[in-house]
């Protein structure tokens, strides 16, 4: 196990900005407004000479919202799970009360503390720490997390503390340690501690499935996540908007491993106004590229929306596999029912290879049912396709139904393979294929969804064809223009051949 590092402070004192100088990333938003940091955010430090976890955290005594009480709550519970605690305070505004109160809630923990002054850039660094020594918590350590002044010596007594409490750490040396960021980098592999994402389709043997959770703001997606971790992991509200950012959580089930991705619900262009909302929607739009199975989230009590389908063609378009969790379904009538499933066949007639699922997040109903449509899924967009399977089945869907002809020629499609995974990406060669209209496309589609079972994900099929073996290797040569003799404009006609002046 690795140790915990969190980062505790009041908010707008820069733990987000920490948080993305620690691990090399960008994936704690940043602004500059006050409780922007909601969820509790987990990462890999890459700078130090041994691996550890760092957790982000949202503002302790923030305001008094209805959020407030359970963004405490999340940041206390990472105090209570951290090896190390850095108390973050704001060196330009200096001490106030809510700092000296997080301080006794700290110390009462009896885990090593750290007093870093943030924002210390271009100040005196003994008169900006002094008057901070009133907390009573050590020796205070300026730093800058946005231009990256005293983050590696920081780091290195942290780290010191943590190898005389365990012993050394694997990967440490003894020798001096550099001073920049970037001579002190981690070296020991901790590519099963990341959650970073990766490129779809790259698929290794220990590899967790990326499930990205999307949907519109308020339709259950953070209570589908603890209903699946079994705890309250992200925050949960009435209010629409909750989820500020991308959330990657670690989850095993069945001897299966995947990532859960909390995302910011996504609502029509028009009624984005704030620029922290336009962040959250290109967050969750990163997510959606980086997962390996969607579950686009409904809400059965409020119909299918516009902005559920044009959510869908952000799925679609970027290839991923999808499974549909349409939730909210407990206390619906029968007739309620029956009216929403008549909705999903009249408005979702094109997402007929994907699972349709009427579950009831807060009561758990159907969550077995979309995990086992998920392996499903992702087992059919990463499946290997033989090359001699891929042209028999393209042989028996020609048999049936010849592809139409091209300015009255027949078209011939001669063999398929294989060009990629999630998703399965089929190339088909032959001749005259740049005319095959899309509805023979899509019929070459259904059949190999069918031949194969590749239920739960798009197929993309690629047409190519191949040179003309009868067309000549080079061009033929143009003759060249006969030579003028000079002072004569043009050639002597016959008439006027032989005759004199």
């Amino acid at each position: 196990m690795l140790p915990v590092i969190a980062l505790l402070g009041r908010p707008n004192v820069g733990k987000s900005t920490l948080f993305n100088r620690l691990t090399r990333t960008r994936d704690a938003l940043v602004a500059d407004m006050p409780g922007l940091t909601r969820d509790r955010q987990y990462g890999v430090g890459k700078i130090g000479r041994s691996p550890y976890i760092v957790v982000d955290t949202g503002g302790l005594g923030g305001s008094d919202d209805q959020l407030a009480d359970l963004v405490t709550q999340q940041a206390r519970r990472a105090a209570e799970e951290a090896d190390v605690l850095l108390f973050l305070v704001d060196g330009r505004e200096g001490l106030n009360g809510a700092d000296e109160d997080i301080a006794q809630i700290l110390r009462r923990l009896g885990k090593p503390l750290y007093l870093v002054v943030n924002k210390a850039e271009h100040l005196d660094k003994v008169a900006v720490s002094a008057e901070f020594h009133r907390l009573a918590l050590g020796e205070p350590h300026p730093v800058s997390a946005t231009h990256n002044h005293g983050i590696a010596e920081l780091l290195d007594e942290v780290l010191a503390t943590l190898a005389t409490a365990d012993g050394p750490a694997d990967g440490s040396n003894d020798g001096d340690t550099a001073g920049e960021v970037g001579e002190t980098d981690v070296v020991t592999d901790t590519t099963n501690e990341s959650d970073a994402p990766q490129a779809a389709g790259e698929d290794g043997p220990d590899e967790r499935i990326r499930l990205a959770i999307v949907g519109r703001p308020n339709v259950g997606k953070s209570t589908l996540v603890n209903r699946l971790l079994g705890e309250t992991r992200v925050l949960t509200s009435d209010l629409p908007g909750t989820t500020r950012d991308s959330i990657a959580i670690p989850f095993a089930r069945d001897g299966r491993t995947y990532t859960l991705i909390d995302t910011a619900g996504i609502r029509r262009r028009s009624r984005v106004h704030e620029a922290i909302e336009k962040f959250s929607i290109i967050k969750t739009l990163q997510a959606i590229e980086a997962a390996h199975v969607v579950v686009l989230m409904l809400d059965a009590r409020q119909g299918i929306a516009d902005q559920d389908a044009t959510l869908l063609g952000y799925v679609l378009d970027s290839g991923r596999a999808l499974v549909v969790a349409i939730n909210k379904w407990d206390h619906l009538g029968p007739e309620v029912r029956q009216q929403v499933r008549r909705e999903v066949e009249r408005k979702l007639p094109f997402l007929d290879y994907a699972r349709i699922h009427y579950i009831s997040a807060l009561h758990g109903s159907g969550i077995l049912e979309v995990l086992g449509s998920v392996d499903a899924a992702h087992a059919a967009a990463t499946r290997k396709l033989s090359t001699p399977e891929l042209t028999r089945i393209l042989a028996e869907a020609v048999n049936a139904h010849q592809p139409p002809l091209v300015q009255g020629r027949r078209t011939k499609l001669r063999y398929a393979h294989q060009g990629g995974q999630n998703p399965p990406l089929i190339v088909i060669h032959g001749s005259r294929t740049d005319h095959i209209p899309a509805a023979y496309r899509r019929y070459l589609e259904k059949s190999y969804r069918q031949a194969l079972a590749l239920w739960g994900t798009p197929i993309r099929i690629e047409f190519r064809t191949g040179d003309n073996p009868y067309a000549p290797s080079h061009p033929p040569r143009r003759p060249l223009p006969r030579p003028q003799r000079a002072g004569v404009k043009g050639t002597p006609s016959k008439k006027s051949r032989g005759r004199g002046p």
